[in-house]
């Protein structure tokens, strides 16, 4: 077996940090709210809310979750809090994807090779 590669190294190393922000964006209510940050750039909870299902209460929750998984953060504008992303949480667990996948491209070739030699 070969040594990991510094990718895969790091992949390990953020493990605990990247688990939350992939159950952050696992709930399909967090992942509308962050398409929606991505479409619109900086929003209020009410801004959040409109056109939703949802009470001002249950988006502000949901954006506490994704506040403490590191991907957005709000700032205070006035007399209201808009919430908008940073996105190096977001690059990381694309970069963790991309391993992800690279290491999976790996192991299927390996398979493929030892499938057509026997």
């Amino acid at each position: 077996m070969s040594r990991p590669d510094a990718a895969l190294r790091d992949l390990v190393d953020a493990g605990p940090a990247l688990a939350n922000v992939f159950a952050a964006l696992g709930d399909a209510t967090r992942l509308t709210l962050v398409a929606a940050l991505c479409a619109n750039g900086a929003l209020s909870i009410a801004q959040l809310t409109a056109n939703t299902h949802i009470s001002r209460q249950g988006v502000t929750k949901h954006m506490q979750v994704l506040a403490q998984a590191g991907i957005v953060h709000d700032v205070k504008v006035g007399r209201e809090r808009r919430w908008t992303l940073d996105t190096a949480q977001l690059d990381a667990a694309r970069r963790t994807l991309e391993v992800i996948g690279r290491e999976w491209d790996v192991a299927l070739a390996r398979l493929k090779a030892f499938v057509e030699s026997g």
